[in-house]
């Protein structure tokens, strides 16, 4: 039956997708951006927490896409929980404040049930930092629920023991050399007409058309699936932060890491670009099959890659199919790409990329 439903429904959906879902739109992720934004200065603590703090004193670690679900063969977090869970104790024990940046849970595919049952471990350890206020949790496309849904502050109390303020955004006001250092952080899929939109759309998407493209395994048009999506939407993310009195940006949403506006191929071109200027051979030899490496897996980069600011930042995701898992870190006058590596012996953090935060003034 579900064949012949996939034979039936595949064309209007994946049309349907095209024109009304998750296919970035230039004009409308800058306007949910500015508008989310603008937020966060007219009704601070609403919509968007506003946390203050000094450059050098400041110690967050962000990690989204987790996408915690049943422990069945769809679940993309299992293979990753024990990395997930030895950074938590790590940046728990480092006094860290965790910001969970959007699809924490994987409520498309699920209901609330199964995922709560499920994911007891991470969510006594999350409670941990929530007991000493030092956990937010931001919601995203795949978790709109925890927005949306009139029982959803129920369930949280029902997981963490205490109520759990839900919120859209971030905004880390730093100071850094006697200068303000905004930070700007949601999950990145503002625009977005499946998930951004008005409360009926919200639970259109939440409660019939996400079901329908789980049931039918049709998912058209996703950034977190298409190489295509993902750049175009780091690029949308860059233009949004590098216009005047826009803050630097933190996302998620497509599991690609981004650091200082460059994914790590575009990094790797700009290093070449800067070898061959230079006539480094040595570089050049030992960057080539790097990068043609990297063109297996993704080879698509934006044209002025060579002349990017560092405005925008991507925390990846908490689902890689190794095991292994990225996030953002700002600490000790830092912001960091992190990754936590899982192999046989033992899972270890690893600093992938680093830069002053006075960088970013």
């Amino acid at each position: 039956m579900r064949r012949l439903l996939q034979k039936i429904f595949t064309q209007p959906v994946t049309w349907l997708a095209n024109k009304f879902g998750s296919r970035p739109n230039l004009a409308r992720v800058h306007e949910a951006l500015t508008k989310l934004y603008q937020d966060s200065k007219d009704n601070p603590g609403k919509k968007v927490l506003v946390i203050d703090a000094t450059a050098k004193d400041a110690k967050f670690i962000v990690f989204s896409d987790q996408h915690k679900g049943a422990k069945n063969g769809s679940d993309d977090f299992m293979v990753c929980e024990v990395s997930y869970l030895q950074a938590l104790e790590y940046y728990y024990a480092e006094n860290f404040h965790f910001i969970s940046l959007g699809d924490e849970e994987e409520l498309w595919e699920n209901t609330v049930w199964p995922v709560k049952a499920n994911n007891k471990a991470s969510i006594a350890l999350q409670k941990k930092f929530l007991v000493q206020q030092r956990y937010t949790k931001v919601y995203g496309n795949h978790d709109t629920f925890w927005n949306n849904d009139p029982f959803a502050g129920m369930h949280l109390k029902n997981m963490y023991g205490e109520v759990v303020k839900i919120y859209e955004g971030v905004v880390l006001q730093l100071t850094a050399n006697d200068k303000a250092v905004n930070i700007f952080l949601t999950h990145g899929h503002q625009g977005d007409g499946q998930s951004d939109s008005n409360w009926f759309s919200a639970w259109f998407v939440g409660r019939v058309w996400a079901p329908l493209q789980s049931y039918l395994n049709l998912n058209p048009n996703v950034p977190s699936a298409s190489d295509e999506l993902k750049t175009m939407h780091n690029l949308f993310m860059y233009q949004w932060s590098e216009q005047e009195h826009n803050p630097v940006l933190i996302t998620g949403h497509t599991h690609q890491p981004v650091f200082a506006s460059l994914t790590h191929l575009e990094r790797l071109y700009k290093n070449l670009d800067a070898a061959r200027r230079a006539k480094d051979d040595a570089a050049i030899a030992l960057l080539t099959p790097t990068i043609n490496y990297k063109q297996n897996e993704f080879d698509y980069v934006v044209g002025n890659y060579g002349k990017m600011k560092p405005y925008y930042f991507n925390t990846g995701c908490c689902c890689f199919v190794d095991g292994d898992i990225t996030g953002i870190e700002i600490a000790d006058g830092k912001i960091r790409l992190i990754k936590w590596n899982k192999n046989e012996n033992a899972t270890g953090r690893m600093v992938l990329e680093e830069m002053e935060l006075t960088a970013l003034l």
